[in-house]
């Protein structure tokens, strides 16, 4: 069985002369990561690998996670293909996930991750918010096989306040 965790990055500021790639999280978007986060390690999840799109904003939102689930850096990865907002460079890339990895945790960022979490699990998911996590299981045996799985968490902030 393989597992995705989709986290969409933490709310970001549009208050700086940066390009999108560098836009930093707000405030409440760091917020909001340490309380999802916090609430992930709660489920006692085991995670083999933690991929993240190099934009700032999910870097930053994939640190907090990091520090806050005690997880060593040496399974993290930073892949320019997660800088996708359609859906189709995420799909290409978790299809080529190393088969040794059972559960996979992945930064990055709208509408790619709402677009794949309908695509991949069995629960409509109008919007995944910043912050947000979507858990998914798949009976197959291969990344590059799975196609539609058993959505089994939802974690948005908006539930944990």
């Amino acid at each position: 069985m393989k597992t995705l965790i989709l986290v969409r990055h933490g709310k970001s500021s549009w208050d700086y002369n940066v390009s999108d790639k560098d836009r930093p999280l707000k405030e409440r978007g760091i917020n909001d990561a340490h309380l999802v986060s916090k609430r992930l390690k709660e489920k006692g999840t085991t995670i083999d690998h933690v991929y993240s799109s190099p934009a700032n904003r999910a870097l930053h939102t994939a640190m907090i996670f990091l520090r806050n689930l005690d997880y060593g850096f040496q399974r993290f990865e930073i892949k320019d293909d997660l800088y996708d907002f359609s859906g189709e460079h995420l799909k290409r890339f978790v299809h080529a996930i190393n088969e040794a990895y059972q559960t996979v945790l992945i930064f990055g960022h709208n509408y790619a991750f709402t677009t794949m979490a309908n695509a991949w699990g069995d629960k409509y998911i109008d919007n995944v918010p910043t912050s947000g996590l979507v858990h998914i299981d798949f009976k197959e045996n291969s990344w590059k096989r799975i196609s539609k799985g058993n959505t089994k968490l939802t974690l948005f902030p908006k539930q944990l306040k």
